[in-house]
């Protein structure tokens, strides 16, 4: 080709290549502009020996039914399952002596600095046999769990603060007396779902309509997370009151016994049942249709309000 010809061509390609250029500039840019952040934090689990006896300190990062992760002093993050042998208590002035409050292990919320003593398992997660913290620990984590900003940025904030755990707890408590207006109670449970079931006269006997009943409400309870379930049993008031309040006890127990035999649903989900005899009835005991409303036991599940904080739940009432 002709020198002449390719001085010719020249503007032409140097077009081209500038066209080239600027057409791809934005896919560059574009797969260069940095991903949106995300706040939850990665959690890399450290296993615990089989067998292993060990004792950690730190704070509780994600919380699951029966099992949480915690992170320790050394930003190392260890998974702790609960059992029905776990004692879960709160450290008291009398701790040397094994003295302390007990709490439900749905009490057991992200952002609550814990002590946890027990066994390593075949699967690395540590088995816990004591869960011990202050109380004032627990109201700081419900009042960083039940804040408007999302529960992932608590973690973040928890995440970056772990090597001083002293100043979290400060700055918790802090929070604590900024929000003593929405913290009425540590035992604040709203109601998810109800049952009541009745019973034959001097019977605690559970009727085909009474577990049909029970058995709708255990699918929805196992299908919850962190939850207790309430049982109180009544009668009318035929009878003694002292064979009423036997009575009444029997028909609570009868319904636990159902619900952990036939659903499995876990003892420990049990609040203490009670047997009120004919004192809280909800029917004119004159007659006998409302005699046959009083002979009944009815059955809450219950959520902690520090673990259910966002989830979409019915109305509930306060208990």
């Amino acid at each position: 080709m002709k020198v002449n010809e390719i001085m010719r061509l020249r503007p032409l390609a140097l077009v081209c290549g500038l066209a080239l250029f600027f057409a791809a500039t934005p896919m560059v840019f574009a797969q260069q502009t940095p991903a949106k952040n995300t706040i939850k934090p990665t959690l890399k689990i450290q296993s615990v020996p089989n067998g292993a006896k060990v004792k950690f300190r730190g704070v509780v990062m994600s919380r699951d039914a029966d099992t949480f992760t915690m992170r320790d002093r050394n930003r190392t993050d260890y998974e702790v399952l609960l059992t029905g042998a776990t004692s879960v208590k709160s450290e008291g002035s009398l701790l040397r002596l094994g003295i302390g409050k007990k709490y439900a292990m749905a009490d057991i919320l992200r952002g609550l600095i814990i002590e946890v003593e027990g066994r390593g398992n075949s699967q690395g997660q540590l088995v816990a046999d004591k869960v011990r913290f202050r109380e004032s620990d627990l109201r700081a984590a419900i009042t960083t769990d039940t804040r408007v900003n999302p529960v992932e940025e608590n973690q973040e904030r928890l995440s970056g603060q772990m090597d001083e755990l002293a100043t979290i707890a400060a700055e918790a408590r802090n929070e604590v007396r900024q929000a003593n207006e929405r913290i009425t109670s540590l035992d604040d449970y709203d109601v998810q779902e109800t049952a009541t079931v009745n019973f034959s006269l001097n019977s605690a006997v559970l009727s085909p309509d009474a577990k049909r009943q029970l058995d709708a409400l255990a699918q929805k309870a196992l299908n919850a997370k962190a939850y207790m379930v309430e049982v109180s049993g009544h009668a009318d008031s035929t009878g003694s009151d002292a064979k009423n309040f036997v009575l009444s006890q029997r028909r609570a127990e009868s319904v636990i016994q159902y619900l952990a035999v036939t659903h499995k649903i876990p003892v420990r989900r049990f609040v203490t049942p009670m047997g009120y005899g004919k004192t809280e009835a909800v029917a004119d005991n004159k007659t006998a249709s409302g005699r046959a409303q009083n002979r009944r036991v009815e059955v809450k599940v219950l959520l902690n309000r520090g673990m259910s904080q966002g989830a979409s739940t019915p109305a509930a009432a306060k208990q």
